[in-house]
């Protein structure tokens, strides 16, 4: 009698044990896990029309790869895994919802493209027309009286009346009001026409900044001579920029950027070619390590709130890397660089 209610004790105390964990599966946590990703070869995402694509060598993006911590299981995981970056949801995706995340990402990455795009072609002399199409909301702050109004992913068109088709335009007009004052927006939302009024808001004390306390960006469309297209499916961001700069260069330009050599890179890319400072630039250092990379352009720092260079310096000497890493301001520097650089020996 005894064996068998021990037995049954035991049988009770399994299934609740089992009961727990699964219900642990379905607990999410506020957290983020990042990691190095994958070192993509860009000849195949990107064709331009009679481009060229007979490199010795290879351009290639590099990538994070995060997962969202969506049970104790995958947290627990990254506390213990190599060259894992943990970051609450918040640091990450603000205060957005997944439908604003999700369309600041997809105008990110447009934008990305459409940036690499004209910059290129003007190195490589080749026309393209573009035009600036409204002020893309990239974010709304916590303190905006247009919080509950606009959202990210919205594209205002007129202020007062007044057509405003760039974002600095929209910001210079703005700085002509006080704090308190009332104006009017019409801006696109899911397609539709709409029209509300906004209050202007202090932004900075010390300097007297006043805005509608949002994160304006270009909205570009792009007419280039040469038919250009960049698949760019599962990779969100603008970090790709200077690389798909380099990758259309190549392929439009007389010669071969390569070499012969495995490049990698990481950096924005506005319109006028300069080159801008992403995150995660360890995790893809150590991806370009992994892969076996020659030679990793990276964005040098410019300002004292810019930390790529500080970082990217930090982690192949911590490492011991022999990747040869070479910070560059400009698209144009970055193709100096490799013009002069003599062909690799087999």
């Amino acid at each position: 009698m005894k064996n068998k209610r021990n037995s049954r004790n035991f049988k009770k105390v399994y299934i609740s044990i089992i009961g727990i964990l699964l219900i642990l599966l379905f607990i999410p946590t506020p957290y983020y896990l990042n990691q190095p990703g994958s070192i993509e070869p860009l000849a195949s995402k990107v064709t331009v029309e009679d481009g060229q694509k007979t490199e010795k060598g290879s351009l290639n993006l590099t990538t994070v790869y995060s997962i969202k911590a969506s049970n104790p299981y995958i947290w627990l995981y990254g506390l213990v895994a190599p060259h894992t970056e943990m970051k609450k949801e918040e640091e990450v995706k603000g205060d957005l919802s997944d439908e604003e995340y999700n369309n600041l990402l997809l105008h990110m990455m447009d934008s990305s493209k459409q940036n690499a795009i004209i910059a290129s072609f003007h190195e490589a002399n080749k026309e393209v027309e573009y035009q600036y199409n409204g002020v893309f909301v990239a974010n709304v702050l916590p303190i905006s009286k247009a919080k509950s109004i606009i959202k990210v992913g919205d594209i205002i068109h007129k202020v007062d009346g007044k057509t405003f088709n760039q974002a600095k335009q929209m910001i210079a007009y703005l700085k002509g009001k006080k704090a308190g004052d009332n104006i009017e927006i019409q801006y696109t939302h899911n397609k539709k026409t709409e029209t509300a009024t906004v209050e202007v808001i202090n932004l900075d004390k010390k300097t007297g900044q006043v805005g509608i306390g949002i994160n304006p960006e270009d909205n570009i469309s792009i007419n280039p001579s040469l038919d250009v297209d960049i698949n760019s499916e599962n990779i969100g961001g603008p970090s790709a920029g200077l690389m798909f700069s380099l990758e259309i260069y190549n392929q439009i330009a007389k010669g071969d950027l390569t070499k012969g050599y495995k490049v990698a890179g990481t950096g924005t890319m506005d319109a006028e070619g300069n080159v801008g400072q992403i995150g995660g630039i360890r995790h893809k250092i150590v991806a370009a390590h992994k892969a076996g990379v020659d030679i990793f352009f990276y964005p040098e720092d410019v300002t004292s709130q810019d930390t790529n260079e500080k970082e990217i310096k930090d982690q192949v000497k911590k490492e011991g890397y022999a990747i040869k890493i070479v910070p560059v301001r400009t698209l144009h520097e970055a193709i100096e660089y490799l013009e002069k650089l003599p062909e690799k020996k087999s």
